[in-house]
Order: structure tokens, then sequence, then C-alpha cells
């Protein structure tokens, strides 16, 4: 254990000054407004890297000060291998999320993967007439990643009491937690209604409990996934 502190010291180094860099450059300000993408990359790439590796120099150095080893060819050797454990760590880190991200994707990023599909209903306020024929209404899930056109399952439509039940479905094509659906129907005005589902989406059984919309409307849904009922 003695032995490996300069590593330990390092990596710990690295991680904290890696960490320190972004910290100090967020409270100072730093980054250009007008272009906040190049500010961010420029941060990531060029400055906290540049932290890690200070601080991966002075992390070594109070690990072999530790072991009562100051010379500067040993700093420079030992830095050297606790450079090799940090970019191994990063490796396995990067491999893990990578292999995560790949095996719980949804198909159009992992093409063996199944579809999973949003059913729903929306329960139109009193009183709002039901679509007479399906091309009066258009769906669309609207996602931080994508756009998906749903589906009016117009022979599913019906009454319930005085008010209009609108079915259709509409494919979960991305994994993420910010999905919306917008109902447009001729002659009413435009829904949109806020999925909350997780970004995996599980699979469920049933559909879920009515949830209101501030102009009287309500919607109720679950993922369904091939092979499960």
């Amino acid at each position: 254990m003695k032995n490996s502190l300069h590593i330990i010291g390092g990596v710990m180094g690295a991680v904290a000054g890696f960490l320190a860099t972004l910290l100090i450059f967020d409270l100072a300000g730093f980054g250009n407004p007008a272009d906040p993408i190049q500010s961010g990359m420029l941060m990531l790439l060029v400055f906290a890297p540049a932290g890690a590796i200070a601080g991966l120099v002075v992390g070594t150095a109070l690990g072999m000060r530790w072991r009562g080893r100051q010379d500067a060819g040993g700093l420079a050797r030992n830095s050297l291998k606790a450079f090799g454990v940090v970019l191994a760590l990063c490796a396995a880190a990067g491999g893990a999320y990578f292999w995560y991200a790949v095996s719980t994707a949804t198909p159009w990023l992992n093409p063996n993967a199944a579809t999973p599909i949003l059913q729903f209903e929306v329960r139109l306020p009193a009183g709002a007439a039901l679509p007479s024929v399906a091309q009066d209404v258009a769906i669309e899930l609207q996602t931080d990643h994508n756009r998906m056109p749903g589906e009016a399952k117009f022979n599913q439509f019906r009454r319930d009491g005085d008010r209009s039940v609108i079915v259709g479905d509409v494919e979960l094509a991305f994994r993420t937690a910010h999905r919306q659906l917008e109902l447009k129907i001729k002659g009413q005005p435009d829904r949109v209604f806020r999925i909350g589902l997780s970004d995996k989406a599980p699979h469920a059984t049933e559909l879920g409990p009515w949830q209101p919309h501030a102009d009287g409307s309500e919607i109720r849904y679950r993922a369904k996934w091939p092979g499960r009922d």
C-alpha cells in the first residue's frame, strides 16, 4: 500500500485539479455567452485537462513526500505512472458507459434492440367534437433529440359520456426523459401534454391514470415493449 501512495495521490490530485479548474472558471464567469458551445468545449478539452495534469503532479509529489521520496527524477517517473492509471480509469469508465448506452438504447442507436411504443388516450373537454376523419388529427412526439409523427387509431375513437376520446400511439425512438406529445385537431386549439416517463420508458401492462391538462382535457398512456403484454 505504501508503494502505491504516489499513484493514489496522483489520481486524487488529477480529479481534484479537474473539478477545481471547472469551479474556478465557472465562478470567474469564463466563456463567451454568444458561443457557449465553443466555450464549453474549450473548457472541457483544454483548461480542465491542464488543471487535472497540474493536480496529478501535485498529488504525486505529496504521495512521494509521504513515502519520504522527493527526487525530481522520481517525481517525473511516478507522475507518468499515475497518468497511465488515470487514462486506464477513464477508458474503463468510458467503455462501461458505452456498453450501458448501447445495451439499453432504442433501435435508432442499437439496431438489435426492440422498439417501445407510447400508447395513449386523450379525453377531450366536455362538448368538444369527435373528429369525423383521421386526417383531421395530427400527432407528434417531441423530445430533446427528435420529433416523431404518431398514428391516430381512428377506429378506436369513442365517446365517454359527453366527452370524446382520441386514441393513438407513437414510437419512442430515443432514450430520454424529456418528452411531450402534441395533439392537433382541426377546428380546435393545439394541445401539448407532458409525458412523465423515465428515459428507459419501462413496459407497463395498463394505461396509467388520467392526467389533467389546463384546457380541461386529460391524457393517460403507457410504454409498450414488443413481446410483452
